[in-house]
């Protein structure tokens, strides 16, 4: 009897480690942006822009959604590269995505747009 239990206690113990899975898929995302930030550079603006490309594209977490914040990130760095309007259309996105970030963005978006 007193085996069962110990092998029983133990199934729990081993099955209360399973992996959790999370809300959103990073892809690093937040280091390429800390590079980017500490060092300005065409090379780390482009790698940054590559990580969030493929946070938009590819979500294997649990929401199977774009994490707060990243559209409009990505946007505001296609901006400084250039590409205004595709920016502008993620920054939108953003705000589509979590209405609550609509007094922020619309204020990036109007800044842009002068």
């Amino acid at each position: 009897m007193k085996k069962i239990i110990v092998a029983a206690l133990g199934v729990i113990a081993l099955s209360s480690c399973n992996t959790q899975q999370t809300l959103y898929s990073w892809y690093d995302s937040e280091n390429a942006t800390y590079v980017y930030t500490k060092r300005t550079t065409d090379e780390t603006l482009e790698k940054a822009m590559a990580q969030y490309q493929k946070v938009i594209a590819k979500q294997n977490g649990l929401r199977k959604t774009v994490p707060p914040g990243v559209n409009a990130e990505y946007g505001y760095l296609l901006c400084k590269a250039g590409k205004k309007e595709e920016g502008i259309a993620l920054l939108r996105a953003e705000i589509q995505a979590y209405p609550e970030s609509e007094k922020f963005i619309s204020r990036i978006i109007n800044q842009l747009e002068k």
